[in-house]
């Protein structure tokens, strides 16, 4: 979406428009005010209240009557908060436990009653598993391998393949329902989980593909991980572990609960459900055989939220997007990307399209911090990128511009980049430093400006990095043009040369 108005400058964010919806689970009830219609969405408001909903719903047939109460206070509060926000449309999605229980029909005519004129939708387990896979597609649009979403009362498993959703199952292995199934015996519920996933023969085609991990139990796992392993990113979409490190994982957690022992990192209102969520995990990893388990934060409602955007939207590049919101809001000149992409291009002869795509994702947020106090730019430029809300952005990505966009401001603090080179390969590095140096000397030369880089030109001519510059154009070889030019030579392993030439003969 064009987050500009026709004068050039952002609107008010009071001008984006708003969308609510309520995840009603088995476990926990959540609402997510999405603003703008955008490729990556923008949550402005989430809210989570752990209900139990489902809680006792094995043995008794029917919700807790206690959650059911706490329902209603909570969802009026919800009602309240979308209608100040100005969300609209608002709509209340419910899961396994309404769908499940004896009392669920009356439950939704007294939701319906606190929350007049707000679509309350009993989703199916086919629906579920469908509005779970367009969300993780939002993300990951080429994702190839089983998609589970895990809840309270059921488990969503989609076969993707290539980005298109083919079979899908919904089973009665969510975390409350299997603890409850089981007698809060993990080797009962390991039995129970293989019994219900051995019969699903398609799970078979996840051989050496990936596994797709959806729901609040398992990105509490993942949460634990990064924190044992203090991995540099406390980001969880998108985070990684071949199928070793995930079962190591799922024997961990098991074992914690066993013990009543909580792991760091670990949510208090989470540990009750965790060892039901890794033996799932277990006993999927064993059925597909995927190589890895990708972790993801959307799902259901990030799905949701995927069916009210416009064909055009959806179909765009989730990088790119991501570049050209963070252009859209802090960048300068709308114009500079491109033209920063077609001045640095001599610079990567032969570069691949993914390649190409992170070097014009690198142009669109170089100037993410010129707005910012001259004497943290560099800082908040480069946290601004690492941390950015691009569901599209795994986190080699982040890294990866967000190291370039430092360099673009000369960071020289090594604390500070640690993160980000942390997560990058050596060669990947040394391409994110030829990026920053190169658009650290565009911005030196033209001040930000597309008329100004006009009379400029980068060329490779044997081993030389030749910068032609145009007479009169504005631009001249001074000091700090001079250093940077070295410093991009430098980084290549190139001589620098810095060349004149007369107008006419340049327009020539």
């Amino acid at each position: 979406m064009d987050l500009h108005t026709g004068t050039g400058q952002s609107p008010p964010l009071s001008l984006l428009p708003r969308m609510g919806v309520v995840d009603l689970g088995s476990n926990s009830v959540r609402l997510v005010v999405f603003e703008g219609r955008c490729r990556n969405p923008v949550a402005i408001f989430n809210e989570k209240a752990v209900l139990g909903l489902g809680r006792g719903l094995q043995s008794t047939g029917k919700l807790n009557a206690k959650a059911v109460e706490g329902a209603l206070t909570i969802m009026g509060r919800y009602l309240a908060i979308a209608r100040a926000m100005g969300a609209d449309p608002m709509e209340v999605l419910a899961t396994a436990a309404m769908r499940d229980a004896a009392n669920g029909p009356a439950f939704a005519e007294a939701l319906r009653a606190r929350m007049p004129g707000v679509p309350l939708r009993i989703l199916t387990g086919e629906e579920e598993a469908a509005m779970s896979a367009e969300g993780v597609l939002l993300g990951v649009p080429g994702a190839d391998g089983i998609l589970g979403d895990i809840g309270g009362g059921s488990l969503e498993l989609v076969d993707l393949s290539a980005g298109r959703p083919r079979d899908s199952v919904s089973l009665p292995l969510g975390v409350i329902r299997l603890a409850e199934r089981s007698g809060a015996v993990p080797s009962r519920a390991r039995a129970i989980a293989e019994q219900e996933l051995s019969a699903v023969p398609w799970l078979q085609r996840g051989q050496g593909r990936d596994l797709y991990l959806v729901g609040g139990a398992w990105r509490a796992m993942a949460k634990i991980h990064i924190t044992q392993t203090g991995y540099p990113l406390s980001i969880v979409h998108h985070y990684v572990l071949p199928k070793d490190e995930a079962r190591d994982l799922c024997s961990a957690v098991v074992l914690a609960g066993e013990r009543s022992v909580r792991l760091p990192g670990a949510p208090s209102k989470r540990m009750a459900d965790l060892p039901y969520a890794a033996v799932v995990l277990r006993r999927l990893l064993r059925e597909t055989g995927a190589r890895r388990v990708v972790f993801s934060a959307n799902g259901l409602r990030e799905g949701w939220y995927a069916r009210h955007l416009p064909e055009a939207v959806r179909r765009q590049d989730p990088l790119e997007a991501a570049g050209a919101d963070l252009a859209a809001r802090f960048g300068r000149d709308p114009e500079m990307p491109r033209a920063l992409m077609d001045w640095t291009a001599p610079l990567f002869p032969g570069e691949g399209m993914a390649e190409a795509a992170l070097r014009r994702a690198a142009c669109q947020v170089s100037d993410t911090g010129s707005h910012d106090h001259p004497d943290y730019r560099a800082e908040q430029a480069f946290l601004r990128v690492l941390r950015q809300p691009g569901v599209g952005l795994d986190h080699h990505a982040r890294a990866f511009l967000a190291l370039a966009t430092a360099l673009r401001y000369d960071a020289g603090d090594a604390a500070l980049l640690a993160p980000a080179r942390a997560l990058l390969g050596t060669a990947s590095q040394q391409r994110a430093e030829r990026i920053g140096a190169a658009l650290r000397l565009a911005y030196t030369l033209s001040g930000g400006t597309p008329a100004l880089l006009a009379g400029t030109s980068l060329a490779l001519r044997g081993g030389q990095l030749v910068l032609r510059l145009v007479e009169g154009s504005g631009v001249f070889a001074g000091e700090s043009v001079q250093r940077r030019v070295d410093s991009l030579a430098a980084a290549m392993g190139l001589e620098a040369v810095v060349e004149l030439a007369p107008q006419a003969a340049a327009a020539g």
